[in-house]
């Protein structure tokens, strides 16, 4: 049977992450790529919270792929297969970054705007999906400007939806930490979010260029169409 086949069947039928791993380790290694397509978007996000840049996570992506492939015997089922999977990807990315002697807990925000596309939401029109892609520029610089400790968390937390649980388990850290964490990063970003929107609040609702003139060409039709002299008292 085809890869392509057995793709297939697993969306049909919805193989769990479980099932998927104990027939990749009885040889049907092609299945693998079920896992990694189903985890693709969270490990992306997870590594690029780590180390933001693109071309690295996508690297240390591979990296926790290949590790996780070689230890799946390991896997043994206490844990969800996602938490397990995100927790190699959460090491492999601090492992990147030790050797790299380029860690700090604190950072200068990302000067580019990469991956908002992952962010859009698709069936929009042209004008519509420009807005997106601001605003979720806007929300994912706020993001990548956290620090580290805080970014991650909230990665996991709200974006990927993880339990306080799961996310405890990928960082190795109490739940409890966990929660503070949170805590602090929401309040962080919603501060940092408060202070973009004020400074850019002066340029919204503006009223110019071909809105204006259609306003101002529409009144002067209705003008000459009702052949008013000049103004008059109400």
């Amino acid at each position: 049977m085809s890869s392509a086949v057995l793709l297939e069947q697993a969306k049909q039928e919805g193989w769990t992450d479980e099932q998927v791993v104990a027939r990749v380790l009885a040889g049907e290694k092609p299945l693998y790529e079920i896992l990694m397509r189903r985890h693709n978007r969270r490990l992306f996000r997870v590594t690029r919270s780590i180390l933001r840049d693109d071309a690295e996570a996508e690297d240390v992506m591979q990296d926790a792929y290949v590790r996780a492939y070689q230890h799946l015997a390991e896997f043994e089922g206490r844990a969800k297969f996602s938490t397990w999977l995100t927790r190699i990807a959460v090491h492999e990315a601090f492992a990147r970054l030790r050797r790299e002697a380029r860690f700090s807990p604190l950072e200068d925000p990302e000067s580019g705007r990469q991956g908002v596309d992952a962010f859009i939401v698709p069936d929009r029109n042209p004008e519509q999906r420009v807005v997106d892609a601001e605003l979720t520029a806007l929300l994912e610089n706020a993001i990548l400007s956290l620090p580290r400790d805080y970014r991650v968390v909230f990665i996991l937390r709200d974006v990927e939806e993880m339990s306080t649980a799961e996310a405890a388990e990928c960082l190795n850290l109490t739940q409890e930490n966990i929660k503070v964490r949170l805590h602090r990063a929401r309040a962080l970003l919603r501060r940092k979010l408060t202070a973009q929107i004020q400074g850019q609040a002066v340029q919204a609702m503006q009223f110019a260029g071909r809105r204006c003139d259609r306003v101002v060409s529409g009144v002067f039709r209705r003008l000459d169409a009702e052949e008013l002299q000049g103004p008059r008292l109400l």
